[in-house]
């Protein structure tokens, strides 16, 4: 077994797959597309916002340019309670950047965007997409826009996912608690990116930033909780309403209804109020 710092990390995801041997080779993989590049860029965003939102809310994690072949494609890894829209937005102003001229809508550019939902998804899908281009009523493609979006879900990896992915979603998914046993592995840059991240190979500086996103994640995990609590609690508050208004409506005093409920008198009686005017 390896010691190695886990994928779920934007820090560790982008030193990993931002070597462009390695981003080549996952792309080859998953779209079936050779690129040739020679760097990858992490944190790219545009000069100019795309509709209202401004483009440091738009980054991509790992963006890449091939243009002799006239291809973008970038890597997303992150999951968001809204990440079909938020990476069909960043999709999309990677397209919108490149509209010069309202002569031809068509961009110089084919955009592929790879999305890595390192910690799964309600649908439980190990790939779902978003594909562009037309089809006919029979769902047969026109062959015109090659634009997509790949969610990839390592952690559904089954029986029918295409073979030239489940190393990589394996690995990735692997590498979420920190062990990996290496020897389960094969391909050449997937061995690469397991030397990349372990644990003993880390800078001061990944460690640090590890400890931020961990740090940012337990935040936003608090956040969740007591918005959950909260309504759990609205929906304990509006069931004690609505069988107070049930009481009401079998001609219970108001203040026997209130010690049944555990509500406050004053509520009792306005929600009795309420019902006086509605009927």
């Amino acid at each position: 077994m390896q010691a190695v710092a886990s994928l779920r990390y934007g820090v560790i995801f982008k030193k990993a797959f931002s070597q462009p041997d390695v981003f080549t080779a996952f792309v080859k993989d998953i779209l079936g597309i050779e690129l040739d590049i020679d760097h990858v860029e992490t944190e790219k965003s545009f000069p100019s916002p795309i509709g209202s939102i401004d483009s440091i809310d738009s980054r991509f994690d790992l963006f890449a340019e091939d243009k002799v072949k006239r291809i973008i494609v970038d890597i997303q890894h992150r999951r968001y309670g809204d990440h079909y829209h938020r990476f069909l937005h960043y999709h999309c102003a990677a397209l919108l950047e490149q509209a010069v001229s309202a002569r031809n809508y068509q961009p110089a550019l084919s955009v592929y965007t790879i999305v890595i939902l390192t910690s799964g998804d309600r649908h439980q899908r190990d790939m779902s997409q978003i594909d562009f281009d037309p089809k006919d009523r029979h769902g047969q493609g026109l062959g015109e826009i090659p634009h997509k979006i790949l969610f990839l879900c390592p952690k559904y990896v089954n029986a029918e996912t295409p073979e030239p992915w489940r190393e990589w979603l394996l690995a990735i998914d692997d590498s979420l608690d920190g062990q990996v046993d290496e020897t389960h592995y094969h391909k050449a840059c997937v061995q690469k990116i397991l030397e990349t991240i372990r644990q003993d190979s880390l800078t001061p500086q990944e460690r640090a930033r590890m400890k931020d996103e961990y740090s940012e994640e337990a935040w936003l995990q608090d956040k969740l909780g007591e918005s959950l609590q909260q309504g759990l609690e609205q929906g304990r508050q509006e069931e004690k309403e609505e069988v107070a208004l049930r009481l009401l409506a079998k001609g219970m005093d108001v203040v026997l209804v209130a010690e049944v409920t555990n509500l406050p008198l004053e509520r009792v009686q306005a929600l009795w109020e309420q019902r006086r005017r509605e009927n």
